[in-house]
């Protein structure tokens, strides 16, 4: 038999097996394989079971919202469902598009900015209706105007002159809501009722601003002093309207937890984050 010269190796001989590193290697690489098509497996099974969560509370909440509409001798088609994104990812909110909600709210500019960019590799979610809902300072209005169907959030006439200006810039007409302290809470920001009142005609005036309406939020876990509140909201721009000749046709208030009292109030939106995107929220 022939010797390998030195320093050479030989190649194994044939039906011999590999050594215990190549073993090693490739039990390895199967493993890591395995593990991977485990964890796809798991997420997309997590995924079926949290779209099949959000289509069973939305038609839930439909049901509430149509009772309270019964209640209240309302239209069902009077109230919008705006299901509020701000603790969820894109993908969420992808999957909540196909559970069957069309309208989303955030509150931080920021937040709203990344899930457009986020969003822009779903084209079947093309028309996806994005509103601003929280507190927005001057300088992140230029994320906001011309990419939200409605701000809910014009808290001062500094704020709509603004938001009036940057609309200008950007060559639209933004849609807003005065956003209104109707209960008081020192706590919550917002025009006081005298406020709105004196301010009503400022913003009418202000080009590049459409005023759709008002906004408020009531106290928590106080049911009598949240009926007061939005009924307090409905009387607020029943006036208003009156006042301006405007219809003023929307009233933004209710939340996961006292929805269907605002409903009974005349709300025509809601905006439900916990009642829509968690599984251990229990709806009422």
């Amino acid at each position: 038999m022939r010797r390998p010269s030195r320093g050479r190796l030989a190649p194994p001989p044939s039906g011999t097996e590999a050594s215990p590193r190549r073993r090693r290697g490739t039990t390895e690489r199967v493993a890591r394989a395995e593990r991977a098509g485990r964890a796809t497996r798991v997420d997309e099974s997590e995924q079926k079971r949290y779209l099949a969560f959000l289509g069973e509370r939305r038609a839930q909440i439909l049901e509430r919202m149509a009772g309270a509409c019964e209640r209240a001798g309302r239209d069902t088609g009077e109230v919008t469902l705006l299901a509020v994104s701000k603790t969820v990812d894109v993908g969420s909110v992808a999957l909540a598009w196909q559970a069957g909600y069309r309208a989303f709210g955030e509150n931080r500019p920021q937040e709203l900015r990344r899930k457009l960019e986020g969003l822009s590799s779903h084209p079947e979610m093309d028309g996806v209706r994005f509103d601003m809902i929280g507190n927005l300072q001057t300088n992140k209005i230029n994320m906001v105007v011309g990419n939200v169907t409605l701000i809910h959030s014009i808290s001062s006439m500094h704020l709509a002159d603004a938001v009036s200006s940057r609309s200008q810039t950007h060559g639209v007409t933004s849609r807003v809501l005065l956003e209104v302290n109707v209960s008081g809470e020192e706590s919550k920001s917002g025009l006081t009722p005298d406020e709105a009142r004196q301010g009503l005609e400022h913003v009418l005036c202000l080009p590049g601003l459409d005023l759709q309406g008002l906004m408020t939020m009531a106290p928590r876990n106080e049911p009598d002093v949240a009926r007061r509140t939005f009924s307090g909201l409905r009387e607020l721009r029943d006036e208003l309207a009156t006042r301006s000749g405007r219809e003023l046709p929307i009233l933004s208030c209710g939340m996961s937890d006292d929805f269907q009292i605002a409903i009974e109030e005349g709300s025509t939106l809601v905006r439900l984050g916990r009642t829509v995107f968690d599984p251990g929220y229990e709806l009422k």
